[in-house]
Order: structure tokens, then C-alpha cells, then sequence
């Protein structure tokens, strides 16, 4: 199970701190549609910045330069077709500066998606034919695919996947334990190869269902995160025609958990095609939704972020995270199992001259810096103005 972590007080004390408003700097330029960044642990000045189409770069962030070869380059095996496919995530193995290893989700030009481990000798670039398929599984559309993969604070890698596309779920996969599709997946990758199934799994014992099933419900779950500090769970799941949705769930929880999809779009009965309904029994609801439209708290395909733990006093303890398509950038404080004191950071949040288009991603550096990934190019830092 997920530990619960202990905010020590001495950590609070000493963390250092800024006090002025946020703003942004460029951290790094020139990528084609990059959807991902982060770093392994025990690293701060180099961040591995990934385009769709399937190359991962490695950026000094003292510079802003990138490695003049690709970290990864995979484009041969990956789709580029639509929006929505190609290579989506990454995590690296805790143990990542030992062992080499870290582990990709994308989907190949037949439309699976596909999760591969990958081992690095020099930390600086792959053979892709080092690469193990771990799970492989077709896609009946090409939208939804989800493509977040990360490890938990229980040491587990998690992995969420859409419902397979096409609208309202059609063939009722994110409700369907029989599927991958529209889940969030727990396994254990501490072997040499392959993969077990963690015994404490919520579905190991049911008959028809997949035991690799962590949680269910999910449209397209596109950027979860734990919070560094307590192991909390955030998801930022993709609606359909009128609502986005942040989702939440406290370590030590989650395990079977069913966030409402297809039955229920953000907070209320999926309001297309009569596929809505009453929530089911012990779903869990959005801890904050939105509308579809392009005003200041709308919006229309989610970007899931991080609670923030860096040194900016404004941001501290806030949970940041924006849309897509109006991009625009928020945050909020969970009161209660719900979101209070939003915040809109937009304005301030935008480099000199210029305007953040397409905000795919976020990224966390160790220390807790927040970067931002737009999809048209360049990735932003946010610091203290």
C-alpha cells in the first residue's frame, strides 16, 4: 500500500522561500511538440524534455543547451497519427543513476499502446534495441490513449490509459474490470524482467478481471502526479462536451477506486447520448470541475499538475494545473476533500514578449521547481518575479 508520509518540521522550517509573485523564465527552446519533462532522482541541473513523435532530449539547465544526440529516438516505431498518439511518458527507476533503467508509454503505428523498459549505460543515450515490452495492447480508436506512467511512493509503477476513444465510451471499457482501457494500472518492475502483480491489488482474486487494475472509471487521464511530501494522488482526467476534472485521493488510499466515467462527466450525469447516470456506489467525485468555453475558469481538455512544494511562498501547498486548448493557468488549496481559494496565474505566468500557446505538461525538478511544458516549443521554469 502507499505509505503516508510525515511532513517533518524541520523541513517545514528550514525550506527555503521566496516572497514575490510568480512569473516565468525559458528554461529551454526549439522542441517539436513536447509533451513531458522531468528528472531522475539525484540529479537538479539536467532535465529530459520528450517529443511526441518519439525522441527524448537531455537540457542543462544551467545553459538551456540540449545533448546534440537524442536520449531516446524511437521514432521509427511510433505513431504520429492525430493529436493524440505517439510517445506520452516516462519514469525513470528510482534507482535510475545505478541501474539505467526507466520505462516509456507510447502507442506504435498499429495503435497499441505499448509500455517498454528501456536501460541506459551512460546515462546520455539508449540503444533502442535494449528496449523490454512489459504490456502491449491495442487501441480501437486513436484518441484516449492516456500515456502518464510514474512511480508511486510504494515503489510501484503506475500507468493510466484513456477508455480507447472514440466519444462516451462506446463499448463501456472505463466501467469494464476485463480491459486495460480506462484505468489507472499498479505493477512491480523490481525483477530482472517482466513484471509481477502486486498480491495487494484490488482485483487480484476477482475472476474476469485484469489484476494489473489499480483503479477504474477514467476517461483520459492526460498528467496525474504524487505530491513528493505525502504520497497524495492527483489526476487530471479529460471530459468529453461540457466538463474537465482535477481528481484526488489520499496515500494509503485509491486501491479499487472508481471515478464515475462513463456514467458521469466532472460532477454530473454525462449530459450526451443518454450514456449518463447516478454515480455508482462509492465513486469517487472530482474534487474540482469546470465548463467548456474560453473564459478566464474555462476551459476545454484538462493538463493535470503538481501540488506544489517549491520555494515561492505564493504557490506553496497550491495545486497547479491549466488546459490545453484555453490555455490558461490555476491553482488551489484543498480544503476538505475540496478545492478552495482558486487562483488565476495566467497573467503572470507568461514569458516577456511572448504567450504560452498549449500547455501539455507540467514538470517537477527535485527540488520542487514547477516547469512548463508548452506544445508549440519552448519550456518555461516558473521563479519568483
Amino acid at each position: 500500500m502507499i505509505k503516508k508520509f510525515v511532513i517533518p518540521l524541520a523541513f517545514l522550517a528550514t525550506m527555503p522561500t521566496s516572497h514575490g509573485k510568480p512569473g516565468v523564465e525559458i528554461a529551454a527552446t526549439g522542441f517539436e511538440r513536447p509533451v513531458w519533462a522531468g528528472m531522475p532522482s539525484g540529479l537538479k541541473e539536467k532535465l529530459w524534455v520528450m517529443e511526441q513523435a518519439g525522441q527524448v532530449w537531455i537540457v542543462d539547465l544551467k545553459t538551456g543547451e540540449r545533448s546534440k544526440t537524442p536520449f531516446l529516438d524511437i521514432r521509427k516505431d511510433v505513431s504520429r497519427v492525430g493529436n493524440e498518439e505517439g510517445l506520452l511518458g516516462l519514469a525513470f527507476a528510482p534507482d535510475f543513476l545505478k541501474s539505467g533503467r526507466y520505462y516509456v508509454n507510447f502507442t506504435n503505428k498499429e495503435h497499441h499502446t505499448r509500455i517498454i523498459r528501456f536501460k541506459t549505460g551512460d546515462q546520455t543515450t539508449t540503444d533502442p534495441a535494449s528496449g523490454e515490452t512489459l504490456i502491449d495492447f491495442k487501441q480501437p480508436y486513436q484518441n484516449h490513449n492516456g500515456g502518464w506512467i510514474c512511480f508511486g511512493p510504494d515503489g510501484m509503477l503506475y500507468i493510466g490509459n484513456g477508455d480507447g476513444g472514440s466519444a462516451n465510451d462506446p463499448e463501456q471499457h472505463s466501467q469494464s474490470l476485463d480491459t486495460f482501457l480506462g484505468k489507472i494500472l499498479r505493477i512491480d518492475v523490481s525483477g530482472d524482467t517482466g513484471y509481477t502483480v502486486p498480491p495487494d491489488n484490488p482485483f487480484v482474486k476477482k475472476a474476469d478481471a485484469k489484476p494489473e487494475i489499480w483503479a477504474y472509471g477514467v476517461r483520459n487521464p492526460w498528467r496525474c502526479s504524487f505530491d513528493r511530501i505525502t504520497g497524495d494522488f492527483w489526476m487530471g482526467d479529460v471530459g468529453q462536451n461540457a466538463w474537465e476534472e482535477i481528481d484526488f485521493m489520499q496515500a494509503g488510499k485509491g486501491a479499487g477506486a472508481n471515478y464515475g466515467w462513463r456514467l458521469r462527466e466532472g460532477a454530473v450525469p454525462t449530459p450526451a447520448n443518454g450514456v449518463g447516470g447516478e454515480s455508482p456506489a462509492g465513486a469517487i467525485e472530482p474534487v474540482y470541475v469546470y465548463k467548456h468555453g474560453g473564459g478566464n475558469t474555462e476551459g476545454f481538455s484538462v493538463t493535470g499538475g503538481y501540488l506544489y512544494r517549491g520555494p515561492i511562498k505564493a504557490l506553496q501547498g497550491r495545486y497547479v494545473f491549466a488546459d490545453f486548448q484555453n490555455p490558461r493557468i490555476w491553482s488551489f488549496r484543498l480544503n476538505d476533500g475540496k478545492a478552495a481559494d482558486f487562483a488565476d496565474h495566467t497573467a503572470d505566468l507568461q514569458p516577456d514578449g511572448g504567450k504560452i500557446k498549449f500547455i501539455s505538461s507540467f514538470a517537477e525538478s527535485n527540488n520542487g521547481d514547477l516547469f512548463i511544458i508548452d506544445h508549440s516549443g519552448p519550456v518555461y521554469r516558473i521563479v519568483e518575479k
